[in-house]
């Protein structure tokens, strides 16, 4: 049976090209996207073209805790069963911190540091039974912060701290 592959934010950019590189591999993708729905629904279309019913997309808000948990069932739904989970979703722009917002430190550790937290908890079960593994994806800013980046950065270094924690 093929495994399958979960991977947050692969529309575009590193998550696509991810998913592209799996789906060579044999993998089933599971991808995932929050606004971006054109572009994933155009690159399952690619995947299922090239090999019929190896690709998925779910849809869902990362930031929403609460969506959360539904969100993983549409996953394990799609196949029946997961192998790999890729946290590679993110958000990155500037807060200076005399600009923070709350709506922005949703957005950045949300997506960051909280999604991956969170679907890793949900997916546990699942991958153990696989013994499949948990991908997350960080940045040299993890550990080495850029200036007026200070959200961003807290929660990429939170994110590999979780990961150290987590062996």
């Amino acid at each position: 049976m093929e495994k399958v592959v979960f991977i947050s934010g692969s529309a575009k950019r590193l998550g696509a090209a991810t998913a592209q590189a799996l789906h060579q591999q044999g993998y089933r993708i599971v991808l995932h996207c929050l606004g971006s729905y054109q572009q994933a629904a155009a690159l399952c279309e690619e995947l299922n073209f090239t090999r019929p019913d190896s690709a998925a997309l779910v849809q869902g808000d990362l930031t929403q805790i609460s969506q959360l948990e539904t969100l993983t069932a549409k996953v394990l739904a799609q196949f029946g069963r997961l192998d790999v989970l890729i946290n590679n979703a993110s958000s990155f722009f500037p807060t200076p911190l005399d600009e923070i917002s709350q709506p922005a430190w949703q957005t950045l550790v949300g997506s960051n540091m909280q999604a991956p937290l969170f679907l890793s908890h949900y997916l546990a079960d699942e991958l153990k039974r696989r013994k499949g593994t948990i991908i997350n994806m960080v940045d040299i800013h993890a550990f080495r912060p850029l200036a007026g980046h200070s959200v961003y950065c807290m929660a990429k270094a939170g994110l590999v701290s979780m990961t150290d924690a987590g062996h």
